[in-house]
């Protein structure tokens, strides 16, 4: 029996969950990640998906403002577009971004080499059609159209923006996406409340918006709404989006998404992991 006299643990505890436990906790979730069914990964992929093209929608919207200045567009917009990542930590869903820190499961030998490939596959799908059903949804609800027609010339103007780089600074700019985004979900584990989550996920989020970087499940959304902007005639007069082309969008997403699997995998999850791991950092 317990002593009835002893010391109780608090009901409410306020602090945070030092780095250890996050380190703890992401290596735990990753094994759930990794022996998900096909099904359910799948499903909540498309969650993820669609997720972050509600946030990329919300920063559109702050993009077409022109009456705001070049740091006000991005700052605030970065802040909307938090959005897409507070639905997928809180509500749950499966977001290939976020998952490439289950290596840190995986370098602890608690997954195989294949599940961790498994899960990245089955949710970056996922996270497509996703992603892109959510952009033939917003095409025909005719939301493209506020502003008298300038979110939809946005949409064209982001992508050429992104599609006009060269694959070497694509894959650099997916890096450092991927490092803020994976940061921002290890500082939303230390919270113990949807409100602690929410709060630690929006400066790193923000970040990677208001600088530019590239974030390869946002661009399911931006890179398809484009196109679909284009083959259904939707360009304004004078506008040239001749890179707005299936290759172009293959373009962007091939170095995008293998430089987001470096900044969250390697310099976020293995630098946590070795960090972190028994024997090396304080638990």
């Amino acid at each position: 029996m317990t002593d009835p006299t002893a010391p109780q643990p608090a009901i409410f505890n306020f602090n945070a969950y030092n780095p250890a436990e996050i380190e703890e906790a992401i290596e735990k979730v990753g094994v759930a990640k990794a022996n998900l069914p096909f099904l359910p990964c799948f499903m909540l992929g498309i969650i993820a998906g669609a997720a972050i093209g509600l946030g990329a929608l919300y920063f559109s919207i702050v993009a077409s403002d022109s009456n705001l200045s070049f740091a006000a567009i991005r700052v605030l917009g970065g802040f909307m577009f938090s959005l897409g990542l507070a639905i997928v930590l809180v509500g749950g869903a499966e977001l290939f971004t976020g998952n490439n820190l289950i290596v840190m499961a995986w370098a602890s030998g608690k997954i195989s080499t294949m599940g961790v490939l498994r899960n990245w596959v089955i949710a970056y799908c996922g996270n497509f059609v996703g992603g892109a059903g959510l952009a033939i949804l917003v095409l025909y609800s005719h939301h493209l159209d506020m502003n008298g027609g300038r979110i939809a010339l946005t949409m064209l103007t982001i992508a050429v923006g992104k599609i006009s780089p060269d694959m070497v600074t694509l894959f650099f700019k997916g890096i450092l996406c991927n490092l803020l985004v994976c940061l921002a979900v290890w500082l939303a584990a230390a919270g113990r409340s949807v409100t602690d989550k929410i709060v630690a996920l929006i400066l790193p989020i923000s970040a990677f918006v208001a600088a530019g970087f590239e974030h390869s499940v946002a661009n399911m959304y931006f890179l398809p709404m484009a196109w679909l902007l284009v083959v259904s005639g939707n360009v304004p007069a004078g506008f040239d989006a001749s890179l707005i082309t299936i290759p172009g969008i293959i373009h962007n997403l091939v170095p995008v998404t293998l430089g987001n699997i470096v900044g969250g995998a390697v310099l976020v999850g293995f630098v946590y992991w070795v960090i972190y791991r028994k024997g090396i950092g304080a638990r």
